[in-house]
């Protein structure tokens, strides 16, 4: 995709009404690659592959929503290095025979995420393929990148937001119901945490990741990194109204089912011990965002959840479980 004249072609007609849908919402690129503006810190990549099947149903998601999620999904690892927004890249994989507008919809939807989170969209590519594939490249710029890696004895282990929204509304589809509505809008519509991020790596953030994976996966990723432990108490976990009654149906604590839900994109953070419940509060009034004390960095290693004073075994998911 690119803002510049392109060449006749069907797939370039493609191309020329997803720029005309995504407006303002698309600017920069040119010829084969996008060009950066210059700008302060350092630049900041990653990239998230969502596909048909795997990361999304048709039948459960709208279009605009399947575009959305793909680069929230990318977003959300731009937050968790508490970084800037530059843009975004999206290379779609298009089912043969696919009405245009199922594609324009789904841009519209990266569009709409990249533009709420404060970026545009640099270009992209398209490509028949069997079934729908949206893979997205985020650019962001960071002055003091936070990875997992920075986590030290002594740190205090906190969370944003609330837990276990997206997956009450998988357990509620995949037993042929409909989600209430909150449990649907945090499967469907996440919103990455860019201004979160951004807040905590200012007040001095050690280590950060969003929960993509589940808690007990992701705390296990900063505890790998970091070489520490991370002791969590699962009793201390900010869960989502939906998880509550979603956790009832399937037979186990609320707290338990929130940590093992993924695609949250909240963000887990080790903060020094001298972080406040003050400073959490005004971060708090800034950002609209809960956050929550959940346990402690240890020295040791892996991430070790309780609940009742009892050892409770997590496991994040696994793609290729």
């Amino acid at each position: 995709m690119s803002g510049m004249a392109l060449g006749p072609g069907p797939e370039f007609d493609r191309i020329r009404h997803i720029l005309g849908r995504l407006g303002p919402h698309a600017e920069g690129a040119g010829g084969d690659c996008a060009i950066l503006p210059d700008g302060p810190g350092k630049v900041v990549v990653s990239v998230d592959l969502s596909m048909e099947g795997v990361h999304f149903r048709r039948d459960w998601l709208t279009m605009e929503e399947i575009g959305w999620r793909a680069a929230a999904a990318a977003l959300s690892d731009l937050a968790a290095e508490g970084a800037a927004t530059v843009g975004v890249l999206a290379s779609v994989g298009v089912p043969r025979g696919s009405p245009e507008e199922d594609l324009l919809a789904l841009m519209a939807g990266v569009g709409n995420a990249a533009a709420e989170a404060g970026g545009v969209v640099l270009g992209g590519d398209l490509s028949a393929s069997p079934q729908w594939l949206v893979d997205v490249a985020v650019i962001g710029r960071a002055e003091r990148p936070i990875t997992r890696a920075g986590a030290r004895p002594g740190d205090g282990v906190w969370v944003t937001g609330q837990l276990g929204g997206s997956r009450a509304a998988l357990v509620t589809w995949r037993r042929g119901s409909t989600p209430e509505p909150e449990a649907r809008r945090a499967f469907a519509h996440p919103v990455p945490r860019i201004e979160a991020g951004r807040a905590l790596a200012a007040a001095g953030a050690r280590a950060m990741i969003d929960v993509s994976d589940g808690l007990g996966g992701d705390a296990g990723h900063l505890a790998a990194a970091s070489g520490v432990a991370v002791e969590i108490d699962l009793a201390r976990i900010p869960v989502a109204p939906a998880a509550v009654a979603a956790a009832k149906e399937v037979g186990i604590p609320a707290v338990h089912f929130a940590a093992l839900g993924g695609e949250d994109y909240e963000l887990l953070v080790a903060l020094p011990d001298t972080f406040s419940t003050t400073q959490a509060r005004q971060f708090s009034g800034s950002t609209g965002l809960e956050l929550t004390r959940i346990g402690e960095v240890r020295s040791g290693d892996r991430a070790r959840f309780t609940l009742d004073g009892r050892a409770i075994a997590l496991e994040g998911y696994d793609h290729f479980a």
